[in-house]
C-alpha cells in the first residue's frame, strides 16, 4: 500500500509542473478553434517591447525555438508569416492551426540580462475532421464527426478532466448536449478526441452540431460543422399536396377540352366567312367595267404644205355579264364614237 502512495505522489510530482509552471510561475491557458486568429498575453511585458523574446515549444521536453527576440520576428520559421507582436507585446497568430498547440514563453532582457519571471502560455487548439466526403453526406447516410483538441503531449483529456476540469461536448444550435439524444452514438478517446456518430435526415440539411470545449463548466471555445446536401432532397409527399395534384388534373380535364372545343368552333367560323367572301367577289366580277380612252394624234406637214389631221375622240368599251343560277346572259358593248 506504501508503494502505491509513493507511486501517486511521484506521478503528482511530475503532473504538477505541467499545470502549475515551473519556479511556481502559473501558466495562462488559451483555447481557440482551428482557422481563429488568436492572442497570447505577454504578462510580464515592459513598456519597451524591444526587451520581448518570445519562446515556443511543443511540449517542455523539447528544445524551446526562438519566434522573437529584442522586438524581432525571426524569418527562418515555417510560419513566420502568420506570426506578429501586439502594441501589449503579446503574440498575434493568425489563421491557428493544431500545428501552432504547445507552450509558449515570454522573457524579458535588459542589457542582455534576464529580466523579471517568466510569462508563459499553454495554446489549446481545437478541430473538426469529418471522416465523411462531401458526396457522401447525403440523407439515409452514416457520418462520423471527429473532434480532436491539441493540448499537452503525453497528456490525456482524463488527467485534463480530473486536473483543470477540461471536457469535451457534442451539442446541437441550442446548445443542448447531443448525448443524451439516443439518435446520436458519442465516444471518447484518452487523447482527447470525441467522436459523433449519426444517420443523416432529410430535415439534417443544413443543421449545425458544434464541439465544445468547456473548463471548470465555462465554454472556452467551440469548433461547428454545418450539414450540407449537395442536391435537392426526395421529399415525401403530403395528403395537402396529394389533394392539389388532383385538383389540378381534375380542372385540366374539364378545360383541355373546351378549349379545343372553342377552337374548332372558331375555325370552322373562319372557313365560312372564307367561302362567303369569295361568292361575293365572284359576283362582283361579272358587273361589268367602262373605260375611257382619249388620244389624239399630233398633225404633221404634207409636202405641199397641207395638214392631216387625225383625231380620235372617244373610244368606250364596257363589259356586263350576269348570271343567274344554270342560265348566264352574257353580252359586251363596243362604242366608236368618232374618228376623223
Amino acid at each position: 500500500m506504501a508503494n502505491k502512495c509513493h507511486i501517486c505522489l511521484l506521478g503528482l510530482i511530475i503532473l504538477c509542473p505541467l499545470f502549475t509552471g515551473i519556479n511556481g510561475v502559473e501558466e495562462t491557458r488559451v483555447f481557440c478553434s482551428f482557422g481563429e486568429d488568436v492572442i497570447l498575453p505577454c504578462n510580464n511585458a515592459l513598456s519597451d517591447c524591444n526587451s520581448t523574446t518570445w519562446n515556443y515549444s511543443r511540449n517542455r521536453n523539447s528544445a524551446a525555438v526562438e519566434l522573437f527576440a529584442g522586438g524581432m520576428k525571426k524569418y527562418d520559421i515555417k510560419r513566420h508569416e502568420r506570426l506578429s507582436l501586439g502594441s501589449n507585446c503579446s503574440l498575434n497568430i493568425d489563421k491557428a492551426t493544431e500545428e501552432d498547440h504547445g507552450h509558449y514563453t515570454c522573457l524579458q532582457y535588459v542589457n542582455k540580462q534576464r529580466h523579471g519571471n517568466d510569462a508563459r502560455v499553454l495554446l489549446h487548439v481545437l478541430h473538426i475532421f469529418p471522416s465523411s466526403t462531401q458526396n457522401e453526406i447525403r440523407p439515409g447516410n452514416s457520418v462520423t464527426l471527429s473532434c480532436q483538441l491539441y493540448s499537452h503531449d503525453g497528456v490525456s483529456c482524463d488527467i485534463l478532466d480530473h486536473t483543470e476540469g477540461i471536457q469535451l461536448f457534442w451539442v446541437n444550435q441550442a446548445g443542448a448536449n447531443l448525448q443524451t439524444d439516443s439518435r446520436y452514438l458519442i465516444s471518447s478517446s484518452g487523447h482527447c478526441n470525441i467522436t459523433l456518430t449519426t444517420t443523416l435526415l432529410n430535415e439534417d440539411n443544413n443543421i449545425e452540431w458544434r464541439c465544445q470545449v468547456n473548463e471548470r463548466n465555462e465554454v472556452k471555445t467551440s469548433a461547428s460543422y454545418t450539414v450540407k446536401y449537395l442536391g435537392p432532397l426526395d421529399t415525401p409527399i403530403t395528403p395537402t399536396q396529394v389533394i392539389v395534384i388532383v385538383v389540378v388534373i381534375a380542372a385540366l380535364a374539364v378545360l383541355i377540352p373546351a378549349v379545343v372545343l372553342s377552337v374548332i368552333c372558331r375555325k370552322r367560323a373562319e372557313n365560312r366567312k372564307g367561302i362567303d367572301s369569295s361568292m361575293v367577289t365572284y359576283k362582283d366580277e361579272y358587273k361589268g367595267t367602262y373605260e375611257t380612252i382619249n388620244i389624239s394624234i399630233p398633225t404633221t406637214p404634207s409636202a405641199n404644205g397641207q395638214t392631216d389631221v387625225v383625231t380620235y375622240c372617244e373610244v368606250t368599251a364596257s363589259s356586263s355579264k350576269q348570271m343567274k343560277k344554270n342560265n348566264v346572259h352574257s353580252y359586251d358593248k363596243v362604242t366608236y364614237a368618232t374618228i376623223r
